[in-house]
């Protein structure tokens, strides 16, 4: 969505002036100028910005809304659970909290079911949701059952320190080195809103650690631990490098089946927010996944 700011309309705060422009409340417009949802004449702006005269504003499409959440009965994976956090095994396929065109089947609708303890302090969207993984990545994410430990986590995230999160992937293309960092800032691709892209423009750092586990024809096994948390970061990176992630329906050009890309949350370290104990979490890869990997094992022999 594309605004243009007319005379009359000068001076105005840009977050109350676009809460009139649109359907979004402020507080969201203040989440979508900090995920830089929001830009004025292509730049990162504040909330308090005094819009002008022939100000281009562009607002990302079909951005989350406040919704009314309601719980629904599903089964969760619960990995482990105390009174302050619980960690999910979630699979590929599942939403993490509601959004726009869904607002039922969700992770969210799930936990709001299972508990009447989970944080806030997101909002009624988002209930216990420190942080995300996409919809058809599978594996563990961490979830706040109180607003204390919410804080200490999202302070974990943003700081990364005392957590630590190993992703799994199946990349096209046969890498020929045993490790790599790839170091390139992520940013809303200009082109396709919905995507994210390697950019200069608008960008925020984004550093990828990858380590080959093992080769096999046409394909590459490999292990992936994030210093950031950007946007899709491991999928922009490993398309940005040449060996996009197999079966991924956004940033690899083959077809891709329901499944989607083969990227698993496979192991969590962490310091426990409250009691400070270090917590190590793993999970198996999903079914799908595993037996693809077994189907190259057996073409090898």
């Amino acid at each position: 969505m594309k605004i243009k700011v007319l005379k009359e309309e000068e001076n105005e705060r840009l977050d109350k002036y676009l809460a009139s422009k649109t359907d979004y409340t402020r507080s969201v417009i203040a989440k979508m100028l900090d995920s830089n949802d929001v830009l004025v004449n292509g730049k990162e702006i504040k909330a308090s910005y005094k819009v002008r005269e022939n100000d281009e504003i562009d607002v990302t499409d079909n951005y989350i809304k406040e919704v009314d959440v309601t719980p629904t009965e599903m089964k969760l994976d619960i990995v482990y659970e105390d009174d302050d956090l619980m960690v999910i095994n979630k699979p590929s396929g599942l939403v993490v909290h509601p959004g726009s065109g869904n607002h039922d089947n969700t992770l969210v609708n799930g936990l709001m079911y299972y508990t009447d303890f989970l944080s806030d302090i997101n909002g009624e969207e988002r209930p216990g949701i420190v942080h995300r993984i996409d919809k058809d990545t599978s594996g563990l994410l961490v979830v706040a059952k109180n607003n204390k430990t919410h804080a200490i986590l999202t302070d974990y995230f943003k700081n990364h320190e005392n957590i630590k999160r190993e992703y799994i992937a199946l990349i096209c293309g046969e890498f020929p080195h045993d490790s790599a960092t790839i170091d390139a800032p992520i940013g809303r691709d200009s082109k396709d809103r919905k995507k994210m892209t390697v950019t200069d423009k608008n960008a925020k750092e984004a550093i990828t650690y990858m380590k080959v586990l093992k080769r096999y024809k046409g394909y590459t096994l490999v292990s992936l631990v994030l210093k950031t948390g950007r946007t899709h970061q491991i999928r922009v990176h490993m398309n940005y490098i040449g060996y996009p992630i197999y079966n991924d329906p956004v940033y690899n050009t083959k077809k891709a089946t329901e499944f989607g890309q083969f990227l698993h949350s496979a192991k969590i370290d962490m310091i426990h927010p409250i009691t400070k104990e270090h917590l190590h979490f793993e999970c198996p890869l999903p079914e799908y996944f595993q037996k693809f990997i077994d189907s190259l094992e057996t073409s090898q022999k």
